[in-house]
């Protein structure tokens, strides 16, 4: 029975108690991590088992692209920042297994003849994507890296210190695609490491109404990417979310 008054812990009883919570909490903050990395993992096996186990991207993308259009053949593609006709390319398997053609954007001209000894479905175009054309952007390169371009520096600097300044004409994505009659886009890449916001500014995607999009998103420029497809009614493909965290990838919301 108790007189009506509180119980008072002693100070052997607290220490047991924090403890206890302190071993729960290690306990839940141990367990979470190790499911969710459980099932990225059955996830990214199952993808590998269907669609793999090799790959030309870096990452996932070219399994995600891949399962999304059903092994599709004969699309067209828009490749924004395409860099190397196929090392950590997200379209070399679009283009020649399964019979995809398309426009490869990408400043660094040294790349073009990759593209016209390899990849002859796909236009090379020697332009850095912005919201203005006409211009003339500042570029950094890693010398022993070219696969790392941005038109900020500290960005190029994050992966090497020896990052030299080249320019290249600027184009809209929209002059750029109304110069080739572009008039719909199955599929469009862009990755050009921080200036994606920029790059959207000079793109109606109602117009072209790609299919599916993928973009690089780092955290720097992620919500304004977010905020610019959302704004045109395109959503997040969720069941890619888990599977691939560098990019996002956007369909057109359905009426």
């Amino acid at each position: 029975m108790t007189n009506g008054k509180a119980r008072r812990f002693d100070v052997t009883e607290m220490i047991l108690i924090g403890s206890l919570v302190a071993a729960v909490a290690w306990t839940v903050g141990q367990t979470i991590p190790r499911a969710l990395a459980r099932a990225v993992s059955g996830e990214a096996e199952a993808f590998a088992t269907k669609y793999g186990p090799g790959r030309n991207s870096e990452h996932e993308e070219e399994w995600v692209i891949r399962d999304f259009f059903g092994d599709r053949r004969d699309g067209f593609f828009v490749d924004v920042g395409a860099n190397h006709y196929k090392r950590f390319s997200n379209t070399y398997y679009l283009d020649t297994v399964l019979g995809w053609s398309g426009i490869a954007i990408e400043p660094q001209r040294s790349f073009e003849a990759g593209y016209t000894a390899n990849r002859p479905r796909t236009k090379f175009r020697p332009f850095f994507v912005s919201d203005q054309s006409n211009e003339e952007a500042k570029i950094f390169v890693l010398g022993k890296n070219p696969l790392v371009t941005s038109a900020d520096k500290e960005f190029t600097e994050r992966y090497g210190k020896d990052a030299k300044e080249v320019t290249a004409p600027t184009i809209t994505l929209d002059d750029l695609l109304d110069s080739e009659h572009v008039r719909s886009i199955d599929f469009m890449n862009m990755d050009i490491e921080l200036w994606e916001p920029k790059a959207l500014a000079g793109f109606d995607v109602e117009r072209f109404t790609p299919q599916l999009v993928c973009v690089e998103a780092h955290p720097e420029v992620r919500q304004q990417i977010l905020d610019y497809f959302a704004r045109h009614r395109y959503v997040v493909v969720g069941k890619y979310l888990r599977l691939d965290t560098q990019n996002l990838y956007f369909t057109p919301l359905m009426p």
